[in-house]
This record gives C-alpha cells, sequence and structure tokens, in this order.
C-alpha cells in the first residue's frame, strides 16, 4: 500500500486551496483542530437557527430568531457617539426597530430605503416591550429571499471564524467531495436504511430541521460508524497481527490446578470457572493469547490469574505477574504464596529493591528455570532479565498501559500470551473502544461469603458521632481507612487537609492508633505506614486516594470518605471495595457537605443503592461522558468527531464484530470492500493500521 489514495488528495489539500481562506485564516482554524479540508467534513453543525418565513415578529417568543417581510420606515440617526443608530420597520402585523452600533449612516440609507420593502432576518429581542432586531444577518429585497436557508445550521467557532466564513468553506469542502466505495457491510447498510457516504456527508452539513441534528439521524448514525469501523479494524488488524505470531501451544495437564483447587476453601464460582476455561483455550490454541480479565472489587480475579500462570508452569513453562507499584506486587505475593504452595509452585518476588548478589541469584535462577512464577514490578523486564521459558504474562491495572506496550511486552518471550486484569469495571462500549484488539471476560459474580457492605451517607456537622463510632470499632479490636477530600487544584491544599485530619484523629483516638499516608511522601516511609497499618500495628489508616487500587486488609472494616460528593462513582466503587474483605460486617460512610449538588446528591444515591460496579459503571458514563470517564487524555481511548460513545454504544458492538469478520474472510483487504476500507482508513487518518496492513 504505497501511500494516500488519489481520490482523498483534494480533501487532504491545505487549507489555502478552499477559495477565501488565507494563511491568517488557516491559523485560526487550527484552534478548531480543523488542519485540512477532511478536518471541515468532519466537523458538523452542533445547532440550527430556524429561518422559515413568518408573517410577523409577534408570532415568536423573544428572544428568538425570525424572518419577516418588512417596510422601511424612519431612520433615527444616533445624537450621540455611543447612541445606536434605529430604523423603524413595519411587518404585517407590528412596528418593530431594526438596531446598529457603530452604524455608517450612508450605507444604511442604501441598504434600506425608507418607504421600500426588505426581508430581514436575525434575532428579536425585547428592550422596555418594544420589539428590536439589532444588526439582522440578512437584509435583502424580497427577490432575493432565497438566498436566506429555512434551518441554517450553526457550527463551532473560534477567533477569526465567523459563520459565514464556516458556511462558504464547508460549502467548497462538500464540492469536493467524490462517492467512494462501500466500505459498509451491504446487509448492514440496506438494514439500518443509511445512505452513501457522499449522501450521508452533504445530508449532515444540511439539516432540514433539529431531528437531523440528533445522533440518531441516519447521516449522522452512518458517519459515526464509519469512525468506530475503522477504529475496530484497526484494533483487528492489531489482534491479527498478535494472533499471526505463531503461538506456542500451552496445554495444561490439570494436575497442578486440582492441588490449588483442593486446598481453596471455598468452591470457585460459575464467572471463574468460565474466565479459566477460556484462558486455558486461547493458551492451548497455539495464537497468542491476547485477553482482558475484567472483573469487580472482590471478584476473585488474583485467582483467576494465577490458574493461567499455572497452566504455563503445568505445560513446562513459566509465568510473570507484574503489578504497578511495589506495595501491589508484595500483595499479590503474599496471596499467591499460599496458592503457590499447595500446588508445589516455585514463586518469587522482583522489585526495584533487588540489588546486587541477591539480585543476580534470583536472575541466574530465573534463566535456569528454577524460578516458575516471577512476581513484581515493571522490574520484572528490564533488559538483564533472561526467562528460561516464558509463556505467559498477567499485567495488572491496565490503565497505564497502550496498545503499544501490550505488544512490547509480548516481545520477552519468544512467543508470550498476554493476560490484562482491570479492577475498574468499564461499560461495554468504551471496553470496545478501549480494548477492542483484546478477547475479553468478564467476572461479574462474588464469591461466596463476602458479605454485603452497609453504604450510609453522613452529613459533615455529624463528624463527631463518626469519631464516636471509630472509638468504639477500635475497642473492639477492627480497623478503619479514613480517606481525605479530593482537592482537585492543588496537591498542596490536600496534603494540608490530609495532616489536619491526622493530628484531629490522633488527638480524638490516641497517638499509636493512627496512620497516615500521602502521595508526597517518599515510597520507603508510605510502605512502612502501610505494613504498620496490615500488621494492624495502627488501627486508622488516613489517606489521600492513594490507596484505592489493590490494597487488602482484611480486618479493615470501616471505610470513611471526607467529602465524598467530590469523587467520581467509579472512585468511590473503588474506595468502598477496599472494605468487606474479611469476616466483619463492614460498613462505608459517605461524608458531605452540605448543600448537595444534583450531581453529588445523585452519586451517594447510587452507591447507597447498589454495589455492582458494572451498573455504577453505566451509570457514571450516563453522567459524566465517555472523556470524563476514563480521562481520555492517558487513556489511549481515541477521539471521535462525530461519534459519540454515550448515544451510539451499541454501534461500537456492531463495528467490532463487522471489523473482525472483514479480517477473517479478506485478511489482507485485497477484495472489492477490502480496498474500500483501505480508503477509510486513509480517510480516517488511522495511520497505525495502515503500517499495520503494509507491513503484514
Amino acid at each position: 500500500m504505497s501511500g494516500r489514495p488519489e481520490i482523498l488528495f483534494p480533501l487532504f489539500a491545505g487549507l489555502e486551496t478552499l477559495g477565501g481562506v488565507g494563511e491568517k485564516t488557516a491559523k485560526a482554524f487550527a484552534a478548531l483542530d480543523i488542519a485540512t479540508p477532511r478536518d471541515l467534513l468532519f466537523s458538523l453543525p452542533y445547532s440550527g437557527i430556524d429561518r422559515r418565513f413568518r408573517a410577523s415578529v409577534q408570532e415568536v417568543v423573544p428572544p428568538a430568531t425570525v424572518t419577516v417581510e418588512v417596510e422601511v420606515g424612519r431612520h433615527m440617526a444616533p445624537r450621540t457617539k455611543s447612541a445606536p443608530y434605529r430604523v423603524e420597520v413595519r411587518d404585517a402585523l407590528t412596528t418593530f426597530q431594526l438596531v446598529f452600533f457603530h452604524a455608517n449612516g450612508p450605507w444604511l440609507d442604501k441598504q434600506l430605503p425608507t418607504g421600500q420593502r426588505r426581508v430581514v432576518s436575525g434575532r428579536v429581542e425585547l428592550f422596555d416591550g418594544i420589539a428590536q432586531m439589532v444588526h439582522p444577518d440578512y437584509i435583502l429585497r424580497p427577490g432575493q429571499a432565497d438566498q436566506i436557508p429555512e434551518f441554517e445550521p450553526v457550527y463551532h467557532l473560534t477567533a477569526g471564524i465567523t459563520q459565514k466564513l464556516m458556511l462558504r468553506a464547508v460549502g467548497e469542502v462538500l464540492t469536493r467531495v467524490t462517492p467512494l466505495v462501500e466500505w459498509i457491510d451491504p446487509a448492514l447498510k440496506e438494514r439500518e436504511r443509511w445512505p452513501d457516504w457522499q449522501d450521508a456527508v452533504s445530508a449532515a452539513h444540511a439539516p432540514e430541521g433539529p431531528d437531523d441534528l440528533s445522533p440518531q439521524a441516519p447521516a449522522r448514525r452512518r458517519l459515526a460508524y464509519d469512525e468506530f469501523f475503522a477504529h475496530q479494524l484497526t484494533l483487528a488488524l492489531a489482534r491479527a497481527r498478535v494472533r499471526r505470531g505463531k503461538g506456542r501451544v500451552s496445554q495444561g495437564t490439570g494436575a497442578v490446578q486440582e492441588r490449588v483447587l483442593a486446598a481453596l476453601p471455598y468452591a470457585l464460582t460459575g464467572a471463574q470457572t468460565r474466565a479459566i476455561a477460556e484462558i486455558a483455550a486461547d493458551m492451548a490454541a497455539g495464537l497468542r493469547m491476547n485477553r482482558l480479565l475484567q472483573g469487580d472489587v472482590g471478584s476473585g480475579k488474583t485467582l483467576v490469574a494465577f490458574m493461567a500462570l499455572v497452566i504455563a508452569v503445568e505445560a513446562g513453562g513459566q509465568g510473570v505477574m507484574m503489578a504497578p507499584t511495589e506495595i501491589l506486587a508484595r500483595q499479590h505475593m503474599a496471596s499467591l504464596k499460599p496458592l503457590a504452595e499447595a500446588g508445589g509452585v516455585v514463586v518469587e518476588l522482583l522489585t526495584g529493591r533487588d540489588k546486587g548478589a541477591e539480585r543476580q541469584a534470583k536472575l541466574a535462577a530465573l534463566a535456569r528455570g528454577d524460578i516458575q512464577v516471577l512476581v513484581g514490578t515493571h522490574a520484572v523486564f528490564q533488559d538483564d532479565v533472561i526467562y528460561h521459558d516464558l509463556r505467559v504474562a498477567v499485567v495488572d491495572e491496565q490503565h497505564r498501559f497502550g496498545v503499544g506496550e501490550r505488544m512490547r511486552l509480548g516481545a520477552k518471550g519468544t512467543v508470550t500470551d498476554v493476560l490484562v486484569m482491570t479492577a475498574t469495571p468499564i461499560p461495554r462500549s468504551l471496553a470496545l473502544a478501549q480494548y477492542g484488539d483484546m478477547d475479553v471476560s468478564v467476572l461479574d459474580e462474588k464469591p461466596p461469603g463476602r458479605k454485603p457492605i452497609k453504604t450510609a451517607t453522613v452529613s459533615d456537622a455529624r463528624i463527631g458521632e463518626v469519631i464516636d463510632h471509630l472509638r468504639r470499632a477500635i475497642a473492639e479490636g477492627r480497623q478503619a481507612y479514613w480517606v481525605c477530600p479530593l482537592v482537585e487544584e492543588s496537591e498542596v491544599l490536600e496534603l494540608t487537609a490530609a495532616e489536619e485530619r491526622f493530628k484531629h484523629l490522633r488527638a480524638a483516638l490516641g497517638e499509636g492508633n493512627v496512620g497516615l499516608v500521602h502521595g508526597q511522601m517518599p515510597p520507603g516511609e508510605r510502605d512502612t505506614a502501610m505494613a504498620a497499618f496490615q500488621a494492624g500495628e495502627t488501627k486508622v489508616l488516613v489517606a489521600t486516594t492513594v490507596i484505592e487500587v489493590g490494597v487488602d486488609v482484611p480486618n479493615a472494616s470501616i471505610m470513611v470518605i471526607e467529602r465524598a460528593e467530590h469523587f467520581g462513582l467509579a472512585q468511590l466503587h473503588q474506595l468502598r471495595g477496599r472494605v468487606g474483605r474479611g469476616e466483619a460486617q463492614s460498613t462505608c460512610l459517605l461524608v458531605y457537605q452540605t448543600p448537595l449538588t444534583e450531581g453529588g446528591e445523585r452519586r451517594l444515591r447510587i452507591l447507597r443503592e447498589t454495589e455492582d460496579g458494572f451498573r455504577i459503571a453505566e451509570e457514571d458514563l450516563a453522567m459524566r461522558g465517555a472523556g470524563d470517564l476514563i480521562g481520555t487524555a492517558q487513556s489511549g481511548l481515541p477521539r471521535f468527531m462525530v461519534g459519540d460513545l454515550e448515544t451510539q454504544a451499541a454501534l461500537m458492538a456492531v463495528a467490532q464484530t463487522d471489523a473482525r469478520n472483514l479480517l477473517r474472510e479478506d485478511p489482507d483487504l485485497s477484495s472489492a470492500r477490502g480496498e474500500a476500507a483501505r480508503v477509510l482508513l486513509w480517510l480516517m487518518r488511522q495511520d497505525e493500521a495502515i503500517r499495520l496492513i503494509s507491513v503484514g
């Protein structure tokens, strides 16, 4: 695939090739992320103005836009420089004024000669009971009235770009649009009654009414689907490429798995059994596994991941589990140790702390194959870490991991299967957009014996009662987390809040009972404070949000979250999941400041009602929007110009199935539809995909 197809050249030319766009205007367009005619094409209008003809301004309720034919009356020139110029006009039913600031009298005399008829269109407002139209958008002779669109599209603008300029530029780009060969599956296009691409683009820029602006309008749905399809095709190509890499067949014998399961005090959930079967099938298939294991807080992901490592060991190879922080790596180690002992598997920990002779000894044992499973931080993938026969890599808490890192990771073993674990339930549409190159296993059941967590909301006026409650709990030998307010603007303020609360609680509950962790601490101190809490030496741990991911202290049964209304739903759900891990009945107290905003009230209510992370994630998506939900900047989530993941979620799933089907039938995109799909990839700037095809 040599380069961009010629049919798209006009859409990727400079903006200056459009009439009326010079260097300065092109710079202004850049502020709207518009660099080529193609970008203009996908910058659709976000609303519209109804400019249908009316008999009189009395037919609308001001402020509103109206188009009427008037007879021009007297001109009233301003007496002072700052006063406006007014022209009285009369329509079929009433008299009103046209108002001009900094007006040029002779020009207005020519435009609006007294006694003649004109058609004016603009926004009418009431001032002191008199209807006024300030600076009409159109002043035309009755014979030219057809120049006014009945429904005028409204675009996002920026300094230096006017509505008129935008309309003209878009109009010119539309003349460059030529029909393209169809890349959508014909049956799908027929079923959805979608227009051809060229017609869809024209229709999207020429709405005939508010319905045409809705994400559900056929032209918009079709263009959104094109974006989703191009994105999913890119992910599917990346997936096909990973799978083309010949996999190793890692066939488990089941012997070690049986010993591990026999040692467990409980039976697996159906979801765990299903996920383990999916992973085992992947590993035995001889294609490279690239699977996401998605489970809510406490759904038993660690055990499923350990089984993947065990299969690698049964097949005569090694496995590695990588965590984002040292605390989590140690914790994984602690929870895997008893399982490994039951199965007779040799597990070892490697972190940045390992130095000198100790580190060398571990590396040598790993290279000989004496260590069967390695747990650690990203230290496990440094250049000098050589495996004897690495079969599977398990990566924890994926957010810091894009498609690029996933590919690099797989390069460590000759052909490593990859399993990624995430404890953040993600709505299906977002999971598809973010992880569409992966296969997904979902753990949506809780293991037996996990008691529900009681969740209550308390206003901060009653904080004294909360502290009394803690005092009684500590006396009974229980432990608690106290999470301090989230201060968006400043880590310094956040720190101050935590330190103040720490002092206050030490005074109330006793010096030795209260520990503190926050993000500004040196990692060593933070680990020490965490370890003291894990060992039960401190009873209450005051923390900023550093504790949200993965910390496990079974004896901690109370979670207090101060100013809970400032936190996002997903974050509150993650924090609450830190308790409820032991025998005791757990509680989560959401302390809020009055008055609550509507959004804050709704978030706290949802948490009181449900512990289902997937339902919470769907609510979060509805409330916050896709970009916010996973922080678009670091999430690797693409930015779509037309597509909207909230209102068009179902299209993303269709796009994934369609993209995978197309590649199954036509792996190198050489059929007529495959060629059309290549044009789409160029049109959507999917450079990554284009590289994958040309290399492939």
